[in-house]
């Protein structure tokens, strides 16, 4: 980090990058777990579908968490891109800023089309109406889950990936984990089952990384 920084916004900054990128992995990845063991994979019928009471609760749940995982996750952003500091470079600060804001747009969207789903159940249960509607909702709410909001995902993971190896921010690893992740979000998300996860599973660790750099700084200081 620049030697012109305070030496207490070079310890106090990687604690809170650390922080709310746990925060907002354990968020994200909480309601993505919910969302896919609610919303089934495979078309129901809406019979069958209304009779899982638990599947519904569960969606509920999953958007309740679903804003304040998205608030958290901006603090991550801002806290890591304070963390580079004026190091930055204009391109790769652009498409890092620019990636994380419409990551956590589809996030919302895809909370309101998944509200609008479990909505337009509800309304249908209590009119006592069968339709094919809801599946459009479903396939909806999975497409934005598994195909759009994981590819900026992984637009994020790997230009954060190149300005922590380019700055050497990041250890080998944790840079080798970083533009896995990326790959696999970007190319392969929507064929694999529960790979989006591997979004907030990368968070997590950077999240962790960053507790432990701001424990070690302290420790030397």
């Amino acid at each position: 980090m620049s030697s012109s920084e305070p030496p207490a916004k070079r310890l106090r900054t990687p604690r809170a990058a650390g922080v709310a990128g746990i925060l907002a992995a354990l968020l994200l990845g909480g309601a993505m777990v919910l969302v896919r063991l609610s919303i089934p994979e495979h078309p129901l019928d809406l019979t069958a579908y209304l009779a899982r009471t638990s599947s519904r609760q569960a969606l509920r749940v999953a958007l309740e968490l679903l804003p304040y995982g998205g608030i958290f996750f901006l603090w991550f952003t801002g806290a890591l891109r304070d963390f580079i500091g004026i190091r930055e470079d204009q391109f790769f600060a652009t498409v890092f800023l620019g990636s994380s804001l419409l990551y956590v747009a589809l996030l919302l969207v895809f909370g309101a089309t998944g509200r609008a789903y479990m909505d337009t159940i509800d309304a249908m249960k209590d009119a006592g109406r069968q339709g094919d509607f809801h599946h459009y909702g479903r396939y909806l709410t999975i497409s934005l889950l598994t195909e759009y909001a994981p590819r900026m995902a992984a637009v994020f993971t790997l230009i954060t990936t190149t300005i922590a190896a380019r700055l050497g921010l990041f250890p080998r690893w944790l840079l080798a984990l970083g533009y896995v992740v990326g790959a696999m979000l970007l190319l392969v998300v929507s064929t694999v089952t529960w790979a989006e996860l591997l979004f907030p599973v990368w968070v997590l660790v950077v999240g962790c990384f960053l507790l432990a750099f701001h424990r070690r700084r302290t420790a030397s200081a």
